[in-house]
């Protein structure tokens, strides 16, 4: 390897240690226990009154979409077969 080659090596590897020190640290301390695990937060029953909102509200656009591909499909077989068919 040349000298050029040994020093970019030494950089890029340099580098990636510095970048990844902080983030192997804080793992370090959280699996040490210093930082505590976020406390779990139980939703609101507004939101999921909400999202069950939500939930029936794209049921119905699903069924109404259904509706309407079933009607254009329709026609089109209509305009295929013809008139009188």
């Amino acid at each position: 390897m040349s000298p050029q080659e040994s020093i970019m090596a030494a950089l890029v590897l340099g580098g990636g240690l510095w970048v990844l020190r902080p983030i192997a640290g804080a793992l370090a301390r959280r699996i040490g226990g210093e930082i505590p695990a976020a406390p779990k937060v139980e939703p609101d029953e507004t939101v999921l009154a909400e999202l069950q909102h939500l939930r029936e509200d794209v049921n119905d656009l699903a069924e109404r979409l259904d509706f309407a591909e079933r009607l254009l499909a329709k026609q089109r077989d209509a305009q295929r077969i013809g008139p009188g068919g």
